[in-house]
């Protein structure tokens, strides 16, 4: 009973070794490509508004981009900021263009308010 035991763990920590072998490479391999860090082509300033303009809010958005081929923003998705400041910081973004490509990129962004 116990060469049986030892057997049976002895396959399946064999089993368990060579799966992770195959399947964490090739795992890491059909992620997509986090990001590019592509150059901005066109960066129109935010419009800082007027809530945060009154109250001398400043801070920083951070945003991430899905740029496609032609260097167009498809999405963007807020990671961090001041609810005051996100939607100033997300229309700006999507009027940006970055250099083309032959894939789709993901850029992290940040976008900075300051009162003046």
């Amino acid at each position: 009973m116990a060469l049986s035991f030892r057997r049976s763990s002895f396959w399946f920590a064999s089993m368990t070794i060579l799966c992770a072998l195959f399947i964490i490479p090739s795992y890491s391999q059909s992620q997509p490509e986090t990001a590019s860090k592509r150059r901005l082509v066109e960066r129109p300033s935010p419009v800082y508004p007027t809530l945060a303009r009154a109250i001398a809010l400043g801070g920083t958005v951070r945003v991430e981009a899905i740029v496609s081929p032609d260097g167009s923003v498809k999405t963007v998705d807020v990671k961090g900021g001041h609810p005051v400041l996100v939607q100033a910081a997300v229309s700006a973004v999507r009027k940006w263009r970055w250099e083309q490509a032959s894939h789709e990129s993901r850029e992290p962004v940040e976008v900075r308010f300051s009162p003046e």
